[in-house]
């Protein structure tokens, strides 16, 4: 059978080195978890061709919430190649998802147990054959009458079956990437194709995804096809895979480093009855927004450094905790001063006439 290579995720980045803190990853570090994965089923697959990509949580910064990216069937992009599914995991200083990607061989994913063949270790839902991928219908929910390359393999799942979402840091899981799954990483890989693209975007376009709206318990947990969010084979999620409880809204008073603050807000457009008078507005909250978040980005990088270097110099437990207590004062009086700038703008909006008032009337 013949497959068609589809168009791939021009941001996504590809595997540089051997170790499992090199692996692809989205340049955003969470200061929070995600929730753990919900319980849900698996829809019929489509067609021949189509292999399993688990749902994940996402993370959208503009919101400062996880969303539920649901769980799809994907037609793979080239002959021979699986799903390793994209993960999070401990960086030190937050939680970093490392991106998944299409390869020959599946490589490290965080241990995370995602189920349908997708045990933390390797891939058990299926094979390829002479071109053609066969199906383990003890993990895949497959129809006999539309695809007859299917077998029966019993897995024996030797992983303590949890939920937890994410690798390392407070209650992650403590799998290390294998000498095997090392090597993988020098494969051939090919990001996201576009479909998996357009499926994470809308996903976070659609409210009741967000973690603190469905509390773990996503309404979509799963789909036949990327984007296919309503109809036929939807499912919802059974139950969530734990109790999520997440951080308060004024998480900013205890936040020590920039990357821990809530994020920038977005004010909408005020009804001012002038339209010109809005959209000068509008352009000057936005101009002020990507302001804070690059005043934002180069404190966290100077706080980063200047750990790198009490590291190096090994400094005791008094120097370590200094140093933090001097970066929780940085980063509150950039947010404080980052308030005033968001009050001041919004003041001298409201010190506008508004409407046509002042105006001589158009002819």
């Amino acid at each position: 059978m013949a497959f068609r290579l589809g168009r791939v995720l021009c941001s996504a980045l590809v595997l540089l080195a051997l170790s499992a803190e090199s692996f692809a990853q989205f340049g955003v570090t969470v200061s929070f978890g995600p929730p753990p994965l919900p319980v849900y089923v698996q829809p019929p697959c489509p067609a021949e061709g189509y292999i399993w990509t688990p749902g994940y949580w996402a993370y959208d910064p503009d919101f400062g919430d996880y969303y539920w990216v649901p769980g799809t069937w994907v037609m793979v992009p080239e002959a021979g190649y699986y799903w390793t599914p994209g993960w999070w995991g401990w960086g030190g200083r937050g939680f970093i998802f490392h991106e998944g990607y299409w390869g020959p061989v599946v490589g490290y994913y965080g241990g995370i147990n995602y189920g349908f063949g997708y045990f933390g270790n390797g891939y058990e839902g299926g094979r390829w054959d002479h071109g053609r991928f066969f199906y383990n219908r003890t993990v895949n929910n497959v129809n006999v009458t539309n695809i007859h390359n299917v077998y029966n393999t019993t897995v024996i799942n030797n992983t303590t079956v949890n939920r937890v979402s994410y690798n390392g840091g407070n209650g992650g899981i403590t799998a290390q990437p294998t000498p095997q799954q090392e090597a993988a990483a020098r494969e051939r890989h090919i990001p996201p194709v576009a479909a998996q693209t357009q499926h994470m975007d809308a996903a976070r376009s659609n409210p009741e995804l967000r973690a603190t709206v469905n509390r773990g318990k996503p309404p979509i947990a799963a789909t036949p096809t990327p984007t296919a969010f309503q109809g036929q084979g939807v499912v919802a999620a059974k139950k969530a895979g734990g109790s999520y409880t997440p951080p308060p809204a004024n998480r900013a008073a205890s936040a020590v480093h920039p990357n821990e603050l809530p994020p920038v807000p977005r004010p909408p457009a005020p009804k001012t009855g002038n339209v010109e008078q809005s959209q000068k507005y509008q352009q000057k909250q936005e101009e002020l927004r990507a302001q804070q978040q690059q005043e934002r980005q180069k404190l966290q990088q100077q706080q980063e450094q200047e750990h790198q270097q009490i590291a190096k110099e090994q400094a005791d437990a008094a120097r370590q905790q200094q140093l933090e207590r001097q970066h929780q004062q940085q980063t509150q009086q950039l947010y404080q001063q980052h308030q005033q700038q968001q009050q001041q703008l919004q003041h001298q909006q409201q010190q506008e006439p508004h409407g046509n008032q002042g105006k001589p009337p158009k002819e």
